[in-house]
Order: structure tokens, then sequence, then C-alpha cells
């Protein structure tokens, strides 16, 4: 496979209102079928009007982030002094919910998408329908990454190809059954395409040419296939969130011990249901494993299966 990255210049200045597919059609007629475009969520969401009005500075400009942050934020995943890590209503976990000030007028900030994938659909149509070429599009924005310095580009919205390849059921070279790789393409392809758009370079546009030998007939599931459900997230919360909701769970527990004093036997089957995930020692856990949560319904009467907390003691 070769691979060829190359930018659009002279997409210029986007504003409300404007057509994206007419614009990047102009800038780069040299398009062919089965280009990538990776297109920066900056114009989308200009052209789509998602910008909010804000002071240009002193502590007025900070409040009003604050209540646009609030209002495009689900969860709050982590916050470290004024940096919050938090969760959209797309189910992407970003730094300020991706609200951007950089690149548009200091009396504005930048929201992401409504719907990045119905854009990156909206766009792949407008360019087929006005210059009759069939592209794949990725709509991406920028990320920092859990363990990891440095920021890269990954995909909010993708059309006209799978987000994932998925490798399960493949056979390496040396006969070993793969069993849980899928690769994320579209975040690849829009990292690729990070490294000629650049973030002073007015560059939003960058055509990947020689991955697809042709896009997918429809639009394809989009972006939103790679956001995890948050009951596989094994991070799901920063560490001090965590801490902070153990000590909330525990603090629902009785204080004193109640009226009948334990059965033996179904405390050990408690702590049988458990071994697997606790550590040896602990008298506290978070119980978020659904196996774990099922094994204590089933052996101990009168477990509720709702549960996210236990203590472990013996009688």
């Amino acid at each position: 496979m070769r691979l060829e990255i190359l930018p659009v210049p002279g997409i210029g200045h986007v504003t409300e209102g404007d057509d994206l597919a007419a614009l990047i059609g102009a800038a780069a007629p040299w398009l062919r079928d089965g280009d990538v475009l990776v297109v920066t969520s900056k114009i989308v969401s200009k052209a789509e009007g998602r910008l909010v009005d804000v002071p240009a500075d002193g502590p007025d400009r900070q409040v009003a982030r604050d209540e646009v942050l609030a209002a495009e934020t689900v969860r709050v995943v982590a916050t470290r002094g004024a940096t919050q890590i938090v969760q959209t209503r797309h189910g992407f976990v970003m730094a300020s919910a991706g609200i951007d000030a950089s690149n548009v007028d200091k009396t504005r900030l930048v929201l992401l998408p409504e719907d990045p994938d119905a854009s990156a659909r909206a766009l792949r149509a407008g360019l087929r329908e006005r210059y009759g070429v069939d592209v794949a599009v990725i709509v991406s924005d920028t990320m920092g990454r859990p363990w990891r310095n440095g920021l890269t580009d990954v995909a909010l919205g993708v059309a006209g190809m799978a987000a994932i390849r998925d490798h399960r059921g493949e056979v390496d070279p040396y006969g070993n059954e793969l069993m849980l790789t899928q690769m994320a393409v579209v975040d690849e392809l829009a990292g690729a395409g990070e490294l000629i758009k650049g973030k002073c370079d007015q560059m939003p546009v960058a055509v990947i040419r020689g991955y697809l030998t042709g896009p997918l007939p429809d639009d394809g599931e989009g972006a939103r296939v790679m956001v995890r459900d948050a009951s596989m997230d094994l991070f799901s919360l920063g560490t001090a969130e965590a801490r902070a909701a153990g000590f909330a769970a525990a603090a629902t527990l009785p204080d004193q011990p109640g009226s009948t004093a334990p059965d033996p036997a179904t405390v050990g089957r408690a702590i049988a249901a458990v071994a697997g995930v606790v550590a040896p020692g602990t008298v506290f856990t978070q119980v978020t494993d659904d196996a774990v949560r099922d094994g204590l319904a089933t052996t101990v009467p009168g477990w509720p299966t709702e549960a996210t907390a236990l203590v472990l003691c013996s009688p």
C-alpha cells in the first residue's frame, strides 16, 4: 500500500452558513473517487453556527466559559486545577468538552458539531452531488491520551468507510488466532491528516489517497461505534473521583452490625465470589464487574443486584 497525504490550501475563513462542499471542491478540483477527506471539526462547527459569544477577557469570560462547559457536559470524569476531563453528549471523553478558543475571534468560543457523523454524511453527499466525486469524509478533532504526553487528531465523525477494521478471527503468520484486535483506522487516518494540517497554518483539510480502493456503497455506521460503553470502561473516573465515589458508597452503609449475627457460610460465599477481583486483605471494594455482582446475587441471600460496594469481614 502506498499512501499520499495531500494538503488542500485556499479554503479561507469559514463563517456560519458557508457551503463546505463548495469551498472544498473549489480548492481541490483534483479530488478522486476513493480519496479520504480529513476535515477539522472547527470549520464544520463554524459553518454550522456552533459558536457562542463570551466576554473577551476578565472574570466574566471564565464564568461564561464555565457555563458553556456545563451545558456541553454529561458527566465530569476528572478534574485537576482548572482542567476538566468530561464526557460530552456525543459520548466523547475529552478536555473541556472540545470547546475551543483558538483560530476564532476573542469574543467567541467554538463548540463541537452537534452531530459529527451527520456532518460527515452531509459533506460527502454535497461533494458527490455537486462534483460527482465519491469520497470518504472524516471530521477530526484533537485529543489528549491517558498515559501519554502529546496530542493527536481523532475521528469525531465519519462517512463512506468503516471506522474500525476488525481483525478478530484472522490468523497471524505464527498460527495464532486474533481474538481482540480491532484497529481504529479512522483515528489513524485523522492523525495522518494532522501531519500536514497543523494548528497555525490555516490548512483545515487534508486528503489521504491510496488507503481505500473504493468507499462503502453507503455512509456506514459512523464514528459513533467507537464510543466505548461506560459499563466496559475500566477507567471511567479519575483517581480522585473514583475515591470520592467509593467513600460516598461507603457512607450509605450501616455503621452498626445488624440485629442478626452473620452466617459464616454466607460470608464465605461472598468472599469467594469476589476473590478473583479483590486483593487479599481488602475490606472494602467497589463491585463493578457484572459477573461478580451476579455471583453475589446468586450465592448471598438478599444481595441487591444493583449494589455497587461490598465490605468484607469475618464473623
